[in-house]
């Protein structure tokens, strides 16, 4: 106990709380564009915003007031910070569904508050349709505030960062390194944004230059800039039968799965850059590759090749971007599609972009990693390092992935034994986890596209919305901030903190 004590009082808690104080103030004020929603549609809705945004300005504003005691913050404090901040968001932000009671479960508004924070999509809602148009507003522009990071947003526009908030930033941009755009951290913050918010809008215009309403313009824009997947149909996007729609959705789908530090390159005319990004080359090859095997496959489902590259393309899409959107029943497709579209769900995107997954380019380094331990058992006195983009990939880095990724699939199988207990089928259960950890939404079997996860009980819900925010914080964040209560072996313990301070 003592030793907790001791690591415990070495975190800036002060700062912490003073953390989560802007955020639930930037929740607040954010809260006002689906209460105007609201309002236009004059539902009854408005007092269930009012009394939200009211309890997030007032705590808020409590927590910012904290004096502190030192500013200076390390990497644990980043990560902890982080982890705090998103379950507060999602505690906050599940207020509106509680107190309107459309969703009557507290543990189900808490499930699809970080589900869509976390962009992952999953729902426990079987009918949409009967939710008011400013919950269902709400739904998907949480999709957009956590697309690029609610801690991002706060880096870039409320005027208090530092140096040291790159601790911050690498915690919560999904990816295995996270550098500086430019060399004040707040510009990179504020030029992220800047890029999310114009691919924002330009898919609001090519959406509504279709014919698509306004407001559902801007709700399947937030899922698709969020890579989130509410949708505000039970039928999704199939609703519509719009060629047009699918074709749009589908590349800005792809374009949000993009490292947005190659739109600044872009911006910058520096082809040289983009054109030799070795993650930006596999992305587009297991794409192509994936959309003409599943096309083959399921042609003969839907009267021909057209028809299955239509289906395919956009599946494909929605899934390596886990955004989660759906225009057919894949539930319903040959395994070989569904196995694909499975490894998909855990594959993801690239890294600096708003997907989940474990990102493409910790995939292309965990596979030269193993062909260069091949090599080395055959060669022993062989030299030869890991490249990417042509520079040398420190062993530190290799080693982290490597980690990072042993640590995903013992979260993974854990909490796959601990939803089993649930005693659904096997598909549905695994698929559920898979979709959850990769920040995907449909899952397979019960939790198809055209099913949803109201048949969990209560624990398999908080299990499924645990494994949602260590898919989408990358797993050391939550850890970090549950890592103080298990004391570990002198030596081992040693050695992780001092890294950590």
């Amino acid at each position: 106990m003592y030793w907790l004590k001791r690591k415990m009082k070495k975190v800036n808690w002060r700062l912490i709380a003073n953390m989560n104080g802007y955020v639930l103030i930037c929740l607040g004020l954010l809260m006002v564009l689906p209460l105007i929603c609201s309002l236009l549609y004059k539902e009854k809705v408005v007092y269930d915003f009012l009394i939200t945004i009211a309890s997030c300005l007032l705590v808020g504003f409590a927590l910012s007031r904290i004096r502190l005691d030192r500013k200076d913050y390390f990497a644990r404090d980043g990560m902890i910070a982080v982890g705090l901040c998103w379950i507060t968001a999602s505690l906050f932000g599940c207020l509106p569904y509680f107190i309107s009671q459309e969703i009557p479960s507290f543990v189900d508004c808490f499930f699809e508050a970080v589900s869509g924070f976390t962009t992952t999509g999953s729902s426990i809602v079987p009918s949409v349709e009967e939710l008011s148009k400013g919950i269902l507003f709400w739904r998907s522009f949480t999709h957009w505030i956590g697309g690029m990071g609610i801690l991002v947003f706060i880096l870039a526009f409320f005027p208090k960062s530092n140096d040291r908030s790159m601790h911050i930033m690498r915690a919560e941009a999904p990816g295995p390194v996270i550098g500086k755009l430019v060399p004040r951290i707040q510009q990179s913050a504020m030029i992220l944004y800047v890029m999310y918010m114009g691919l924002t809008l330009l898919c609001i215009v090519f959406l509504l230059a279709g014919g698509m309403p306004l407001f559902d313009a801007l709700c399947y824009t937030f899922g698709t800039a969020g890579t989130g997947g509410f949708s505000i149909s039970s039928l999704g996007l199939g609703l519509y039968n719009s060629v047009y729609f699918e074709v749009v959705i589908t590349v800005f789908m792809l374009l949000f799965g993009i490292n947005f530090n190659l739109y600044y390159f872009l911006f910058l005319k520096n082809f040289k850059q983009i054109f030799k990004n070795e993650e930006l080359r596999m992305y587009v090859f297991i794409v192509f590759s994936c959309i003409i095997l599943i096309t083959l496959n399921i042609s003969h489902m839907y009267g021909g090749i057209l028809e299955g590259l239509r289906y395919a393309s956009f599946q494909v899409a929605t899934i390596i971007s886990t955004t989660g959107y759906a225009t057919t029943d894949f539930n319903l497709w040959p395994m070989f599609s569904k196995g694909i579209l499975l490894l998909l769900m855990v594959l993801g995107a690239c890294a600096g972009s708003t997907a989940g997954g474990i990102k493409v380019s910790r995939f292309v380094i965990i596979l030269k990693k193993i062909r260069l331990d091949i090599q080395r058992l055959v060669h022993p006195q062989k030299v030869e390092a890991i490249t990417m983009d042509g520079k040398v990939v420190d062993d530190s880095v290799v080693s982290q992935i490597m980690a990072y990724f042993g640590c995903f699939m013992l979260i993974l199988f854990s909490c796959i034994f601990l939803v089993s207990l649930d005693n659904l089928d096997f598909e549905t259960t695994v698929s559920s986890v898979f979709t959850c950890i990769g920040n995907v939404g449909p899952a397979f079997g019960l939790a198809g596209p055209m099913g949803n996860f109201a048949m969990y009980s209560d624990f398999s819900k908080l299990v499924l919305s645990f494994a949602m925010l260590v898919g989408r914080l990358e797993i050391y964040p939550i850890l970090i901030f549950l890592f103080p209560l298990f004391k570990l072996p002198d030596m081992c313990r040693r050695k992780k903190f001092n890294k950590m301070d």
